[in-house]
């Protein structure tokens, strides 16, 4: 049996640059981290005392004889990408799906990683995130970027940076000190709505490819401004929270579906009780939302907020993980 911990992440600045048509021309960097927040994959073989060779439970629960039969396009597209065989999947989350925190990309780096680890193979960091990139962009051909896969598999706040050879991962430089008021500073709400993130996507793409292209080079400015607002000891931890007000803006101007009149009424409800800025998680329409607040105005924001969901988290820096590791012996039936 595997058991696998994969984290859910948070994007800052830079999303929408790392869908592939655009930084394999243009150039593309995201700043994100991973949190406390976690998907659980729990794998083994299936004993032969059932009428199925393969038992699935996520939202629902599969039980079938082949790999045509699976309904989840993932786990389907991963058994057969990996040559698995008669197993036992169990999915579990901290928090809901299509929410807006990279949720699906999580749960295919944590399956794959589960997978090779029965198979009793070892796989780096960054194998794991390209093989989930090719899982659900190519094999799935759900429209997205690359940046929830890599998040989950390295873990930590990081900057990545897309081009047409790839990407690169490089973690922020920032004290410890610093980083904790960061975190301390961020407050996380979860608005009730979900939506899947590759419907979002297709949707935003009726913007004119002009000016979206025009925003999306704003957006990958403040990847630059918001890693030195970090790095940089002199500037106001503070103005990273105005940063997000500026995202959040050209965020929105890139397509109707970001978000709603309900969003932008939570947001600005925020923005009156004392936030500095803050931005709607995800492909928009709906999930989760991030506000930095000073310490002294956060329980003005939570009585703002006060019909919504308060979700508490710490920064984390270790990625997935194989938290149950026992190898078993494998003989396919007949």
């Amino acid at each position: 049996m595997i058991i696998t911990k994969t984290p859910f992440r948070m994007s800052f600045f830079g999303g929408g640059t790392d869908m592939e048509e655009y930084f394999k021309e243009y150039g593309g960097a995201v700043l994100s981290t991973s949190f406390d927040k976690y998907c659980y994959v729990n794998v083994r073989h299936l004993p032969p005392f059932f009428q199925y060779s393969t038992e699935l439970s996520y939202s629902k629960t599969e039980r079938v004889n082949s790999l045509e039969e699976i309904q989840h396009p993932a786990i389907r597209e991963a058994m057969r990408m990996l040559d698995m065989q008669e197993i036992r999947l169990m999915y579990e989350a901290d928090l809901p799906a299509r929410s807006g925190l990279g949720t699906s990309s999580s749960f295919a780096v944590g399956m794959l990683h589960a997978f090779h680890a029965l198979k009793g193979k070892y796989v780096d960091k960054k194998t794991l995130a390209d093989q989930a990139i090719h899982l659900e962009r190519v094999l799935c051909k759900e429209a997205g970027g690359w940046q929830d896969q890599i998040a989950a598999s390295f873990g930590g706040l990081n900057r990545i940076d897309f081009s047409e050879e790839g990407y690169r991962v490089s973690p922020i430089l920032i004290s410890p000190e610093r980083k904790q008021r960061l975190n301390e500073n961020l407050m996380l709400f979860f608005t009730g709505f979900t939506r899947f993130s590759s419907e979002i996507q297709k949707a935003n793409q009726s913007s004119s490819p002009e000016d979206k292209n025009a925003l999306l080079r704003e957006m990958r400015a403040l990847v630059d401004e918001g890693a030195d607002i970090l790095c940089s000891k002199g500037r106001d931890l503070d103005d990273f929270g105005r940063l997000l007000h500026s995202t959040w803006e050209l965020k929105r101007k890139t397509a109707k579906s970001i978000s709603t009149d309900s969003i932008d009424l939570l947001y600005e409800m925020g923005l009156r009780a004392g936030a500095l800025g803050g931005k709607l998680l995800g492909a928009g329409g709906g999930g989760f939302l991030l506000f930095y607040v000073e310490k002294e105005k956060q329980q003005g924001v939570m009585e703002a907020m006060r019909d919504l969901l308060y979700i508490p988290f710490s920064f984390e820096n270790g990625g997935t993980q194989v938290v149950y590791y026992s190898p078993e012996t494998f003989e396919k039936k007949g």
